[in-house]
C-alpha cells in the first residue's frame, strides 16, 4: 500500500489525506502505532479540557514507548498531513517546525533539519537529508541518500548530494 512510486505518479492526491495508509495493520505495526499517538495527542491537546489533559499523558507514554522502539524522533507538535506513510520506521528524525503535507512516505534514517515543507504525495528514499531552510513542491521523490539543500520544484526525481533533479526518461 506503501511503495516507493518511479517516477512519480500523480494520481495518488496531494492535497486529500487517504487516511487508510495510517489504519494499523497488526500487533506488531510500530510506525503506524507512533502516528497513532501523535495523533491522538494533537486531537486531546486542541480539547483543553482536564479529562483531555490527563488522557494527553498516556498517549505521550505510548509517544516515548514507539520513538524508543523505532529510535525516532518525532515531535509530538510537528505538523503531519494525512497518509503519512512511514514504511521501515527507524532512525527518522524531524524537526518539530517542519510540515509534512498529505500521503507522503518516509523511509528510515531520514533527517528533515529545520523548519523544511514538505509538499503532498512527497516519497523520500532511506537516508535522505533535507537541510533547511526549504520547500519540496508536490509528487517528489527523494532519492536514497540524497542531500536536499535547496527548494524542489513539483513532479520531479532528485538524487546526489548535494541532491539535483533527475531527467526525466523519454516516453
Amino acid at each position: 500500500m506503501c511503495e516507493m512510486p518511479s517516477p512519480p505518479k500523480a494520481e495518488i492526491s496531494a492535497t486529500e489525506p487517504d487516511w487508510s495508509r495510517e489504519t494499523i495493520q497488526g500487533f506488531w505495526d510500530p510506525g503506524r502505532k507512533l502516528l497513532r499517538a501523535i495523533r491522538r495527542y494533537q486531537a486531546l491537546k486542541a480539547k483543553r479540557s482536564a479529562w483531555a489533559t490527563l488522557a494527553s499523558k498516556y498517549w505521550v507514554l505510548n509517544h516515548w514507548f514507539w520513538s524508543l522502539i523505532t529510535q525516532s524522533e518525532i515531535h509530538l507538535s510537528t505538523q503531519i498531513g494525512g497518509g503519512l506513510c512511514l514504511t521501515h520506521p527507524t532512525g527518522i528524525i524531524i524537526h518539530p517546525q517542519a510540515r509534512i503535507g498529505p500521503n507522503c512516505l518516509i523511509f528510515h534514517q531520514v533527517t528533515l533539519a529545520g523548519p523544511v515543507v514538505v509538499g503532498g504525495h512527497v516519497d523520500i528514499g532511506a537516508g535522505a537529508k533535507l537541510i533547511a531552510p526549504l520547500t519540496v513542491a508536490d509528487h517528489v521523490v527523494i532519492g536514497a541518500n540524497a542531500v536536499v539543500t535547496k527548494n524542489v520544484p513539483r513532479e520531479v526525481t532528485v538524487a546526489g548530494v548535494p541532491a539535483q533533479i533527475l531527467p526525466t526518461p523519454p516516453a
